[in-house]
């Protein structure tokens, strides 16, 4: 019998996670998924406004987020030795 996987979407943000970064999973109208990962800026009026680490800013409508979730900062950049520096 082959193996199934099921994943379980749950959103476990509220307006009240404005200014954390979050992963959010929402559904396009042609019925693929698509993830959004930034800081949530807003949530007002069933919209939710996430700030990508590009600058973009994503409006995405609450009716179509299937999963959502608080995540940790970024990590800083990863500093590149100097040519001079042993490795």
């Amino acid at each position: 019998m082959p193996g199934r996987f099921a994943a379980r979407l749950v959103v476990s943000i509220s307006g009240a996670d404005v200014g954390q970064r979050v992963s959010l999973r929402r559904r396009l109208p042609t019925g693929e998924y698509s993830d959004v990962v930034g800081v949530l800026e807003s949530w007002a009026d069933g919209l939710l406004t996430v700030r990508r680490r590009t600058g973009e800013l994503v409006e995405v409508p609450e009716a179509t987020v299937v999963a959502g979730k608080v995540v940790p900062p970024q990590p800083p950049p990863r500093r590149r030795p100097r040519r001079d520096e042993p490795s």
